[in-house]
C-alpha cells in the first residue's frame, strides 16, 4: 500500500497560516528575498496563484512582506484592509531578528491598532521570516 510523502515544512507552515482550498490570497511587498518555497506551498494549498492587492474581487488572505525601511507600516496595513473579506486576515511577514530589515515587535504592536487591526498570533514562517497574523477586531466585523 502506497503512502503519501510527509508534507514539507513549508506546507505545514502554510496550513498553520490557515490557507485552505478556494481562498484568494494576495501579496504585497514581494522581492527577491521572500521565501519562494512558502509562496509555492500557499499556492498549492489554496489551489490558485497568489494575486496582487489590486485584484478585482474580495481577498481572503493578504501576505505582506515588510522590512524596516519600506513604506510606512500603518499606511501599508490600511491599504491591505480595503479589499479584505470581513473575516479575512493579513499575515505580516518580517525578517527575523538579526536579519537585514528586521522590524521590532513594538513597531508592529503600535502600527496594527492605529490601522484598525489587532495581532492574534505569530509563527516562524521560514529560516529568515517571522509572521504575525493581523485581523480586524470582532467589534468591527459584521
Amino acid at each position: 500500500m502506497a503512502t503519501e510523502p510527509p508534507p514539507s515544512a513549508e506546507s505545514a507552515i502554510a496550513a498553520r497560516l490557515g490557507i485552505t482550498a478556494g481562498l484568494t490570497v494576495a501579496e504585497i511587498g514581494w522581492d527577491d528575498d521572500c521565501d519562494e518555497a512558502l509562496r509555492d506551498a500557499v499556492e498549492a494549498l489554496c489551489g490558485s496563484e497568489i494575486v496582487g492587492i489590486d485584484h478585482d474581487d474580495v481577498i481572503d488572505v493578504v501576505m505582506l512582506w515588510f522590512r524596516d525601511g519600506d513604506d510606512d507600516l500603518i499606511d501599508v496595513l490600511v491599504d491591505c484592509i480595503a479589499p479584505l473579506d470581513e473575516h479575512g486576515m493579513i499575515w505580516l511577514f518580517t525578517p527575523k531578528p538579526g536579519r537585514e530589515g528586521h522590524v521590532e515587535p513594538e513597531d508592529i504592536a503600535d502600527a496594527a491598532p492605529t490601522a484598525g487591526l489587532m495581532d492574534t498570533s505569530s509563527v516562524s514562517a521560514s529560516r529568515d521570516w517571522q509572521g504575525t497574523k493581523l485581523v480586524t477586531p470582532h467589534t468591527k466585523r459584521k
